[in-house]
């Protein structure tokens, strides 16, 4: 009984915050994919033309998954600092990415002129673009200053979006293949690594912080202002809340005063929900917006999807608290995410058709997505 009291923790502010956060950034990343591929279409630009899995790259996904956790977990110290200035760079292009649309959103209201100010290299860059690039480059420094979280949570999010809306399944096959080879490599690393290799793995990996190379640098050179810049950082692979949300935690703190969700339970269940938003947008008739969603015309089965996974995240949550150990995320989300989308497509008749059906197309005119 003393256990199930400790449920009452999922009420305070960082798990309820944690929870919002993910299912925020689980359907916005779907619906972020769904806008780039219109967006893609409808310029003609396929030079940043998104990656769809194939089955065999579908299996090599948890294959290297591990490979990299395992140099990471041995290596980490050694790599950790080189690993921090790819994240950054990372991080600019994928921020860069995610506010793209909102500053042409901006630029199209307002009727703002924005003359080109370079055309190399196949590519036009204008004022307003690098108005941004500096803004994103300038928050990305921020974080190597301060690795604060808020900053640190900012950049995780960005480098999720990205990803989602960059690397695509093409059909429900596929994807089960990968969520169950992840929901096995899920467990097999947090409940049994410790028997192979002494420690566990996914959680040693997660709750180490990286050096920060902007630290070392201000170090040799004795710069000024040396004591403001933190010694370590999260790097934004995760996002991460303070326990005690309004008190607030010093940057480089330790991990134990933080909750945390890697990307990967957010960037995976989304690629799903990205699958089917496509499917949905596909078979409706009407026009995809995020206010009329709700219709009841259309299949919408995304609203079978998003419920399960907050659903999902809840209960790996509470699996966390009454066993006061770390639980391995996709171990509740896969379940609670494919699960009612196989079934709910069974009585429909229409698992055949998301089961081995072509990447649903975004030439189709009819369709129209408004942000």
């Amino acid at each position: 009984m003393g256990s199930l009291w400790n449920l009452l923790y999922l009420l305070e502010p960082a798990p309820v915050s944690l929870i919002i956060t993910a299912v925020g950034v689980t359907f916005g990343s779907a619906f972020r994919a769904l806008n780039y591929g219109k967006e893609m279409e409808r310029n003609r630009d396929f030079s940043e033309a998104s990656i769809t899995l194939d089955r065999s790259q579908a299996l090599m996904i948890p294959v290297m998954s591990s490979l990299s956790l395992l140099l990471m977990f041995y290596l980490f110290t050694s790599v950790s600092q080189l690993l921090t200035v790819f994240t950054a760079i990372a991080s600019v292009s994928s921020l860069f990415f995610c506010l793209s649309p909102y500053v042409a959103y901006l630029k199209s209201q307002f009727g703002l002129t924005d003359p080109y100010v370079s055309r190399c290299c196949s590519k036009s860059f204008t004022r307003t673009q690098g108005l941004l690039l500096f803004l994103c480059i300038g928050t990305v420094a921020a974080w190597l200053v301060t690795g604060h979280w808020i900053l640190n949570n900012l950049l995780g999010i960005s480098i999720c979006i990205a990803f989602v809306s960059h690397v695509r399944l093409p059909n429900i096959k596929v994807c089960a293949m990968l969520l169950v080879c992840l929901f096995v490599y899920d467990i097999f690393w947090v409940f049994f690594s410790e028997r192979f290799f002494g420690a566990n793995v996914m959680v040693s990996v997660a709750t180490q912080q990286a050096s920060n190379p902007v630290h070392t640098v201000a170090n040799s050179l004795s710069l000024p202002g040396l004591q403001m810049v933190t010694k370590k950082l999260e790097l934004p692979v995760k996002i991460v809340f303070p326990r005690n949300l309004f008190g607030g935690v010093t940057p480089g703190g330790s991990t134990r005063d933080f909750m945390m969700l890697g990307l990967g339970d957010m960037a995976i269940p989304a690629m799903l929900l990205a699958l089917i938003l496509c499917f949905d947008h596909r078979k409706s008739r009407d026009t995809v917006n995020l206010l009329d969603m709700h219709s009841s015309k259309g299949h919408k089965y995304i609203w079978y999807a998003l419920p399960g996974y907050a659903i999902g995240l809840v209960t790996a949550l509470a699996a966390g608290v009454l066993t006061q150990s770390p639980q391995p995320a996709l171990l509740y989300l896969v379940p609670s995410t494919l699960g009612p989308i196989v079934v709910i497509s069974w009585i429909r008749r229409e698992l055949a058709e998301l089961w081995d059906g072509p990447l649903p197309s975004f030439n189709d005119k009819v369709h129209e997505i408004e942000v």
